[in-house]
């Protein structure tokens, strides 16, 4: 697999379709009264790569076995490929590719074996083109001069690669993937969102709950961003960074002096990285202009100076009031 990143923006969707998952005050509560999920109104549209975001215990998870029918909700509606779920879960499955919390492996088989065990559990498969099937899955995400080895000496990253290729080895309008690139080199999380990008090409749907930002800026068109069991956004990737207010930025050999310069004209959240330093934007009252010439006019040589565009991660950061956890 290779990386292509490069070859055309991810935040582009022509081919997004009716929602392949719908939620409608969907409500998860547990005994003790605990609320996991409040309410959540959910829509992933067809054709899209969905970033479902959130720190800890915010849900994520939660939501998700609601969706696969691994859990009943306590109230409200959820609807897969435009079918009820739980209740049509027979036939939704089927059509749908899952990794949720770590793959299941049998560690005696060979990662081979292990999917040829998961084929032959699929009543629909055609049982005189397993192998093909198969091999062809661990092709897909690199596991095949592995498929072998017993599953038990593989690493973690190559445990998430053969759940992911038990997630393929059908056709699947709907693949729901939690933290795939979890354990992963930086190479092998490369050419996994290489897959997802191709598999999105060829008409699935992925829906990706990742604790990796800068993975959903890469590879999502849209995104969802839950805190404390509520929905808190939705939409195009792109759209909420731009909503994310930007950073100012300046570049000058007197990092200390214009720290104290940006301190005494009320800019917050300033930080140094050796030359460059990075502070809240300032109010719109605040002449830009006003603000560089007092840094110059104190001494500072200033080499850029400007406002730098919001991140998906600024927009998480001012949704949630926190940072980002790996937990959900």
């Amino acid at each position: 697999m290779t990386d292509t990143a490069a070859a055309a923006p991810p935040h582009t969707a022509p081919g997004t379709t009716a929602p392949v998952i719908e939620t409608r005050g969907l409500t998860k509560r547990f005994r003790g009264g605990r609320l996991a999920v409040d309410g959540l109104d959910l829509t992933v549209p067809g054709g899209s790569v969905f970033g479902f975001l959130g720190p800890n215990g915010s849900g994520k998870t939660t939501t998700i076995r609601m969706l696969m029918g691994l859990i009943d909700p306590t109230s409200g509606t959820a609807s897969v490929l435009g079918r009820p779920m739980p209740r049509a879960a027979r036939t939704v499955l089927p059509e749908v590719g899952a990794l949720i919390e770590g793959p299941a492996l049998y560690g005696y088989l060979s990662g081979r074996d292990n999917l040829l065990r998961y084929d032959s559990a699929d009543p629909t498969a055609d049982p005189r083109t397993r192998r093909a099937r198969v091999a062809h899955a661990l092709d897909r995400v690199g596991l095949a001069a592995a498929s072998a080895r017993k599953a038990k000496v593989y690493s973690l990253g190559m445990k998430q690669r053969l759940g992911l290729a038990a997630a393929l080895l059908r056709p699947r309008r709907l693949l729901v993937l939690d933290e795939p690139t979890n354990g992963l080199d930086p190479q092998g999380m490369r050419e996994i969102r290489s897959l997802i990008r191709e598999l999105a090409a060829e008409g699935t749907t992925v829906f990706l709950s990742s604790h990796l930002l800068d993975e959903i800026e890469q590879v999502c068109t849209h995104a969802a961003v839950m805190a404390r069991g509520r929905l808190l956004v939705q939409g195009p990737v792109a759209e909420l960074a731009a909503s994310a207010r930007g950073r100012l930025a300046v570049t000058t050999p007197d990092p200390s002096e214009a720290v104290r310069i940006l301190k005494e004209h009320g800019l917050g959240g300033v930080s140094v990285d050796g030359d460059r330093l990075t502070a809240d934007a300032p109010p719109a009252t605040v002449d830009l202009a006003d603000l560089n010439a007092a840094l110059v006019g104190g001494g500072v040589r200033v080499r850029s100076f400007g406002i730098e565009g919001g991140s998906l991660e600024d927009a998480f950061v001012a949704l949630t009031g926190e940072g980002f956890d790996v937990a959900g």
